[in-house]
């Protein structure tokens, strides 16, 4: 019997899983929005949205848990100053899961996992910033 045995093993060992969602959850949290396997939204959807009601509730207590689950200062941090304040008045269904079609090489069901009311320019910013300023230290050097 199944009785009590929930979410997907995706073929990991359960510390290859808790590091997996940890980075999809800064990634998805840092750009707002990722393209990945639809039984891997799926999973990462409660997680995500337990980590935004964490960050509703501001606390350092709160900080400190959002941190040993994601390990990124930086992804909390903005967690809790721009996200937590955008859904502040919202109660839960943070994200929203689109299907996306199938993967080439293995045909396996894709899927874009986005926060609800998003910022389009949040998506990639961070690798343009982080481009741009190689570009600076090459020129200076």
């Amino acid at each position: 019997m199944r009785h009590g045995m929930v979410g997907r093993k995706l073929n990991r060992t359960a510390s290859h899983r808790k590091a997996m969602f940890a980075n999809m959850a800064a990634s998805l949290i840092l750009h707002e929005q990722i393209v990945t396997t639809l039984p891997k939204a799926k999973e990462i959807r409660p997680i995500v949205e337990k980590l935004v009601t964490l960050g509703k509730r501001g606390d350092l207590h709160a900080r400190r848990q959002a941190i040993s689950q994601i390990r990124d200062v930086v992804v909390v941090a903005k967690l809790f100053d721009a996200i937590a304040t955008r859904y502040a008045t919202r109660n839960g269904g943070y994200l929203r899961i689109m299907k996306a079609g199938y993967r080439q090489g293995d045909n396996a069901a894709m899927a874009v996992i986005e926060f609800v009311d998003r910022d389009t320019f949040a998506k990639g910013a961070a690798d343009k910033a982080r481009v741009a300023a190689e570009e600076q230290a090459a020129a200076a050097a």
